[in-house]
């Protein structure tokens, strides 16, 4: 846990979702590795830390580009949604703290949303699983922006939508560009980082924190 010294007020919580709420990075590391093991590839380290985080037309576009291949990106994309809920069943499981930290933020009486690159059907559909679409009043996907992360307009959206300055915000990111996307809006950034973002460079955060109810992310609170 690396502690803040001077935490701001904040007025409103927003998460990234994939491999922050939930392990489904853990789901599309497989997806990756199955991808690319049909095309005589590898899944690198170095290739999935420049896939992580962003939207998923960029992220395949960069495997595209990685290994020369010779697919379509929408091809890709299809394959990889298919191989995803296949892997997913019975796997799909809430990150630690998740649910301590929802319960710690309604209890504040604060505002929150889901900031992600990914699509809103499926942000749909994972959040249905476990009963929590409803319990987010504002939900931002690949499909409402312009430009993914880590550029910061899902973020500066985001802060306008729920009513408050980026710098009363709170993000919740695991990933670089995520986490990047956050400090560039302006919002008090709290990276988390999962077992495949542990060798981002999270050194911009305000905080990096080892699980979603760490003592850093409730004192803000």
């Amino acid at each position: 846990m690396t502690p803040l010294v001077a935490p701001p007020k904040i007025r409103a919580v927003v998460f990234d979702l994939d491999g922050l709420m939930f392990n489904t990075e853990d789901i599309f590391n497989e997806v990756g590795r199955e991808v690319c093991r049909r095309r005589g590839k590898l899944m690198t380290r170095e290739l999935l830390q420049q896939m992580m985080g962003r939207r998923a037309h960029e992220a395949i576009a960069t495997m595209i580009d990685y290994h020369g291949l010779n697919d379509t990106v929408p091809v890709l994309i299809d394959e990889s949604r298919t191989l995803f809920f296949e892997l997913a069943t019975g796997r799909l499981a809430p990150m630690p703290g998740l649910f301590e930290l929802l319960a710690h933020i309604d209890a504040r009486q604060l505002p929150k949303a889901v900031a992600t690159s990914s699509a809103r059907k499926y942000l749909e559909e994972i959040l249905g699983r476990f009963d929590l679409f409803d319990r987010f009043p504002l939900t931002l996907t690949a499909e409402d922006v312009t430009h993914g992360k880590p550029h910061p307009e899902i973020y500066l959206t985001a802060a306008q939508r729920l009513g408050v300055a980026p710098a009363e915000m709170l993000v919740l990111e695991d990933s670089h560009a995520g986490s990047t996307a956050g400090v560039r809006a302006g919002a008090v950034v709290v990276s988390v980082p999962n077992d495949h973002s542990r060798y981002h460079d999270f050194s911009h955060a305000a905080a990096i924190a080892t699980r979603l109810d760490d003592p850093c992310v409730l004192q803000l609170l």
